[in-house]
């Protein structure tokens, strides 16, 4: 059975602080350590649950050595997921990219101010960039192999404006298409994350 962007409803509505602005980005096989390593990072206190994560997140934006992102970080199954609070490291491409050498690496962002993105990259190779607002548009190496999966799940394709806009929730569910691994209310809530801080360009 297909997840769709109806099944991450939750996620708005439960953690409506992190929804507002966010990167939530899948490594397959590399450790956090080593993740965090090709993120140019260093290591922060660990820290449990997304309220802690989005506080931590404004605290490092008001450091005096520089502004940093907070990297929280879980192994799931053979993954590991990384939830950046108010972030964006997982789509820049020019990071991204290099730190997908030898591994598959999803990730899809939102901000406040109403900007999106997904980036499918694998071993350092574009597979799939897009804005989830925009499907119809898109780059990459294989840009529409995932046109039906899409459809499926509930992107929403055409000139006119959806109403209600799930093209944020539809991102969460490609994600799982592509790497098997479900976000759920129960991960964000009580998983203790491990945490670092990268610099912003």
């Amino acid at each position: 059975m297909t997840t769709t962007a109806t099944d991450y409803a939750w996620f708005e509505e439960r953690f409506p602080d992190l929804a507002e602005a966010y990167c939530f980005t899948l490594v397959h096989d590399l450790a956090p350590s080593a993740l965090l390593h090709r993120l140019g990072g260093r290591a922060e206190p660990a820290l449990t649950g997304t309220g802690a994560l989005v506080e931590a997140a404004h605290d490092l934006f008001d450091r005096p050595d520089g502004k940093r992102q907070l990297v929280a970080m879980a192994t799931v199954g053979s993954w590991t997921l990384v939830i950046e609070p108010n972030g964006y490291l997982g789509v820049t491409e020019e990071l991204a990219l290099a730190a997908s050498a030898g591994t598959r690496w999803v990730s899809h962002f939102v901000n406040i101010n109403g900007l999106d993105a997904f980036l499918w990259a694998e071993d350092s190779v574009r597979r799939l960039w897009f804005e989830p607002m925009f499907p119809d548009e898109r780059w990459g190496t294989t840009p529409d192999e995932l046109v039906q999966a899409m459809l499926s799940i509930g992107f929403h394709f055409g000139d006119d404006t959806p109403d209600p806009d799930l093209s944020p929730l539809a991102a969460f569910a490609l994600a799982q298409h592509l790497t098997g691994v479900a976000v759920t209310p129960e991960l964000l809530e009580d998983t203790v994350f491990t945490c670092g801080s990268a610099p912003i360009a």
